[in-house]
């Protein structure tokens, strides 16, 4: 069996790089026909730094990703893919990969066609919307996930809802390893003649080692021959940012308690063999750390493993390992705890070494090669199990029970008697922005389909809302302002196109489905008021969006020759504009591809609905290709970003994802299906719809289900985590869409099944 492990690895100075070399050490132990780790698989290390020959790996180290180049993750799922490897392990810490909480790692598992299996180093008890996100998509992408302890299982089972019977308990390895008979490190000076308290690993404030320089003084005036040995270098990230402060802090608090003769450091990091010697020649290991929260420790294993008398606060993971005679507890903080569990121990030899005799028993099934053949169980099992075929079925196929339960509770929070806030911090409304047409346009779309599927009361309140804002907004000669202060000052005299085309959708839309006489009649009059500014338009969007409007009207006046002619006018830029531009190679309506990109063909197909115009049929099936091979090509919906636009012949720009490119793709997509009736547009709609639950470039989901709002896009880093009118509202009329086109595709299959029964 071939891994591929991926990884931080040696010589990089970290945990997780040593326990990861140590695993595929032990693996391979268990075939003893393997001359060297190579014949046992490859790594692809993560490196902090952007020259990848910072480090001189190792020859198993085929593959190394930079941490913070995204690109980098996607070419590493490609070189695993095609690898001779027959199962992937994943070691996981969420500082070790790039983007926020190290959400970079989500789209190299998701590409994975290996079996996955992940050991998960952290799980936070409280963590962000990101990391738990990470975790579930992790848990989803893994054919099993690998923890430590049994806390770690409560974790995931109770906090990010993970099925246990995906979980397995693999305890911490230690080596394989004896004292030697002659320990030169008894030697040493720090040793040499004195009862050792040896703490060891990389320093940072964290670890608490104040705490046993507070506690020397009274263990040294019961034992004087005691030298507390902190063994191990200064965590690369703390002496970065500030040196050897921390270290110097100890030494100067040692001092001021006259106990500097008693302390000493060993600034060095040390391989296993010498780790052992250490180990065995001190009579107490400390790790004295601040807070509960460490669900693994590597030192305290290997402390365990060595047979050593370990006396630890009470996180997480020492609770569990010095359970039953195995280790001592004193509370966090607390020296004089300390100081009394240190003293009683070096007084009675007896128990002290008790305790080692049951850690080094236990640490018995520790061992390297024993923990390496647990792990080859479970890689065997996930490549029985594995099928990469289900992994693809698993995202194409449209599946309404993936959806969640549709729910206004954010767009009630964000609307107030005024309108719909534009913004919001987090989930809650930023009133500093005030208010916009365009988004209060939409927030009336959403709620008449809201209405329409299921006659809910709270849609049906909320339309007065945003219909009154849309008459407040309207100006004399009917044009319409945009922005509006909280205190209902207006911030501009006339509006963009944009938001004057979106408000014509909407009251096309009312027209077309009013829940009262009233509201038609009066959208009605909206609507003819503001027909004069229709021959002003100049802009692509703003036409299309009044197409929109204008082409819902039409459904309902179809004998309005004067707007049907107005309809083939408005039609007619978009026409000119895809054939003055469009080549070959580029299929499109102008020289770049900027925002709300689907709404051009979305429009010419709602035009030719009413007009029948074949040209701009034609023009839209086109376009809607180009759109969907540029978009849709990898499997998931990657739409133009807008951090920066995408111009002919340039870069694809990946970020800033925003929520209405998806929402324009799902209504392009669910109107051509209502067209053609081909049912790979309800596979694309619901694609396009996919993007808003996690199918997309970072494998993170935008809608909130403890909000249930939508982010505001997906940035390099992560997710934007504001969730505002727009992309909430985005989400919402997609959620609609899709739910009409499964009405609409079922009555369809419906009555073309009783047609070819007649």
């Amino acid at each position: 069996m071939k891994v591929a492990y991926i990884s931080t690895y040696p010589p990089r100075e970290c945990g997780i790089a040593t326990f990861n070399q140590n695993l595929m050490r032990a693996i391979n132990a268990n075939y003893p026909e393997r001359q060297t780790l190579q014949h046992g698989g490859f790594v692809v290390a993560i490196n902090d730094s952007e020259n990848i020959q910072e480090y001189e790996y190792p020859a198993e180290v085929k593959y190394v990703i930079r941490q913070n180049h995204q690109k980098d993750y996607i070419r590493a799922a490609n070189y695993i893919n095609t690898s001779n490897a027959d199962v992937c392990i994943m070691e996981h810490e969420f500082g070790i990969y790039g983007g926020e909480s190290g959400i970079y790692i989500l789209p190299l598992i998701n590409r994975l066609e290996k079996p996955l299996i992940s050991i998960l180093h952290t799980i936070l008890k409280d963590p962000s919307y990101v990391q738990r996100i990470i975790i579930r998509e992790i848990a989803e992408q893994s054919s099993k996930i690998i923890v430590m302890s049994e806390r770690a299982v409560e974790f995931l089972t109770t906090i990010y809802d993970i099925p246990v019977e995906k979980i397995q308990i693999i305890e911490h390895g230690v080596p394989d390893l004896e004292e030697p008979e002659d320990n030169p490190v008894k030697l040493l000076s720090p040793f040499k003649k004195h009862r050792v308290l040896l703490t060891f690993g990389l320093i940072s404030r964290n670890k608490g080692l104040e705490t046993v320089v507070k506690a020397l003084p009274e263990i040294v005036k019961n034992h004087p021959d005691v030298m507390y040995v902190v063994l191990g270098n200064t965590h690369p990230g703390v002496i970065k940012n500030s040196g050897e402060e921390y270290r110097d802090h100890l030494k100067s608090l040692a001092a001021k308690l006259g106990v500097s003769n008693n302390l000493a450091f060993i600034n060095k990091f040390v391989s296993e063999e010498e780790l052992i010697n250490y180990l065995t020649a001190a009579e107490i290991y400390l790790t004295p750390y601040h807070n509960e929260a460490q669900i693994t420790s590597g030192t305290l294993s290997y402390a365990v493993g060595a047979g050593a008398a370990v006396v630890s606060t009470p996180y997480w993971h020492a609770t569990e390992l010095l359970a039953d005679n195995r280790g001592r507890l004193f509370d966090f903080k607390n020296s004089e705890a300390l100081a009394e569990v240190v003293n009683e121990l070096l007084d009675q030899d007896r128990v002290l070494n008790e305790l080692k005799k049951n850690a080094y028993e236990y640490g018995l099934h520790l061992r390297w090669p024993n923990v390496g053949a647990e792990f080859i169980k479970v890689a065997q099992e996930a490549c029985l199990t594995h099928d990469f075929s289900d992994k693809i079925l698993k995202n194409s196929i449209v599946d309404p029970e993936i959806m969640p339960k549709f729910s206004l509770t954010h767009v009630l929070r964000l609307t107030d008697d005024t309108g719909i806030v534009q913004h919001a911090k987090y989930g809650i409304p930023n009133l500093k922005e005030g208010y916009c047409l365009d988004d209060n346009a939409r927030a009336l779309i959403m709620a008449l389909m809201a209405y329409q599927r299921s006659k809910s009361k709270e849609a049906f309140e909320l339309m007065p809302i945003y219909l009154s804002y849309i008459h407040y907004m309207q100006t004399d000669d009917g044009n319409f302002r945009n922005f509006l202060s909280f205190n209902r000052q207006y911030l501009d005299e006339v509006g963009s196109e944009d938001s004057f085309g979106r408000t014509i959708w909407a009251l096309g839309h009312l027209i077309g489905c009013a829940a009262s006489n009233s509201y038609r009649e009066f959208a009605i009059e909206l609507f003819q008021k503001s027909i004069p500014h229709f021959k002003a338009l100049k802009y692509l969007r703003g036409v299309a969006n009044t197409v929109i409007g204008l082409s819902l009207y039409l459904r309902v006046f179809p004998t309005d020759e004067g707007l049907v002619n107005e309809l083939g006018r408005l039609t007619q830029p978009l026409i000119d504009a895809f054939e003055s531009t469009q080549s070959a190679d580029w299929q499109w309506f102008e020289e770049k591809m900027t925002y709300d990109n689907a709404i051009l063909p979305l429009a010419l197909l709602h035009s030719c609905e009413i007009t029948g115009n074949e040209k701009a049929r034609q023009i839209a099936l086109k376009a809607m290709a180009f759109l969907d091979n540029l978009t849709l090509s990898n499997g998931y919906l990657s739409p133009v970003g807008n951090d920066g636009w995408y111009y002919r012949g340039g870069a694809f720009p990946t970020f800033d994802q925003q929520a209405i490119e998806t929402m324009a793709m799902v209504m392009m997509h669910f109107q051509a299906y209502q067209i053609f009736r081909e049912p790979e547009y309800i596979e694309k709609m619901f694609l396009c719809y996919k993007w808003f639950l996690g199918e997309n470039t970072l494998r993170a989901p935008l809608y909130d289900h403890e909000t249930k709002g939508c982010c505001d896009g997906l940035l390099p880093t992560g997710i934007n985590r504001n969730q505002g009118a727009e992309s909430t509202l985005a989400y919402l009329i997609s959620h609609l869409t899709v739910l009409k086109a499964f009405e609409l595709e079922y009555e369809y299959n419906k009555f073309t099944e009783k047609l070819e029964t007649c």
